[in-house]
C-alpha cells in the first residue's frame, strides 16, 4: 500500500483502520453496509425487535435504489444517491442516535447501533462518490474461491511466487467482474505482449475494461 491514495472498500476489520491512520488521511475507508445490516438482522432473528426490523426496512429501501442504478455511470449513480438515498440515510442516522440513548448499554441492539454510528462516515461514503459500492459483497464473492484454495497457496514456492499468484488471481477476478472469459482474455493479452503488438506504453489498453470496450467496438464495426 506504499504510496496509495484513494478509497478502500472494506469491512470493519480493525487492521484497515490502522492502515488508514498510518497513511495520514490519504486512504478513505468505505465500510460495508451489508455488515452493518447483518447485525440488525441477527438482533431481529433472536428478539423480533421492532426497531431492528425498522432499520432493516430502511436499508432495504437504499438497496432497492442501488438495484435500479446498477450499471449506470459513477456520475449517474452519485446523482441518484444524493437525491434519493441521502435523505434515507440522514433519517436513519437520526433514528439510531435517538434510540441508542434509550437502550441498555450491553444489549445486542445497542451493539448494532453503535457499530453503525461508529462507522457512519465510511458507511455513507457512497453518497459522495459514485464509484463506491454500498457494500463489499462483490469483492467477498470473488475472494471465496481464493479462500477455498488457500491450502494450495501455502506452496507457492517463495514470497515472489505467492505475489505472482496474487496478481494472477486479481487479473482473473477482474475479468470475471467484467463478464469476460478469463482464459480468452489472458490468452489474448499475453499474445499481444509477447508478439510486441502492444507496446509498453500501451499496456493500459489491455486492462479488462479497456479490452472489453475495444472488442465491443470491433464487433459493432464488423456488424
Amino acid at each position: 500500500m506504499m504510496g496509495f491514495c484513494g478509497v478502500l472498500q472494506v469491512d470493519g476489520y480493525a487492521a484497515y483502520k490502522a492502515l488508514a491512520r498510518r497513511h495520514g488521511g490519504a486512504i478513505q475507508l468505505a465500510f460495508c453496509l451489508a455488515h452493518a445490516r447483518r447485525k440488525f438482522v441477527e438482533v431481529y432473528k433472536s428478539t423480533q425487535s421492532p426497531f431492528a426490523r425498522d432499520v432493516i426496512e430502511r436499508l432495504q429501501a437504499v438497496y432497492a435504489i442501488e438495484a435500479e442504478i446498477r450499471g449506470s455511470s459513477a456520475e449517474q449513480r452519485l446523482a441518484a444517491r444524493r437525491t434519493r438515498s441521502a435523505p434515507l440515510m440522514v433519517a436513519l442516522n437520526a433514528r439510531l442516535i435517538e434510540m441508542v440513548g434509550q437502550l441498555f448499554s450491553q444489549s445486542k441492539l445497542t451493539e448494532a447501533i453503535n457499530y453503525a454510528l461508529n462507522h457512519w462516515d465510511g458507511l455513507t461514503l457512497f453518497l459522495s462518490d459514485g464509484r463506491v459500492e454500498v457494500d463489499s459483497n462483490t469483492v467477498e464473492r470473488s475472494m471465496r474461491p481464493i479462500a477455498m484454495g488457500r491450502r494450495n497457496a501455502l506452496f507457492s514456492g517463495s514470497e515472489g511466487g505467492a505475489e505472482s499468484w496474487a496478481i494472477l488471481a486479481s487479473l482473473v477476478n477482474t475479468a470475471k467482474l467484467h463478464e469476460l472469459d478469463p482464459q480468452a482474455y489472458l490468452t489474448d493479452v499475453l499474445e499481444r505482449i509477447v508478439s510486441g503488438g502492444t507496446k509498453s506504453h500501451q499496456l493500459h489498453e489491455l486492462l479488462a475494461w479497456h479490452w472489453k470496450a475495444a472488442r465491443q467496438r470491433t464487433a459493432q464495426a464488423a456488424a
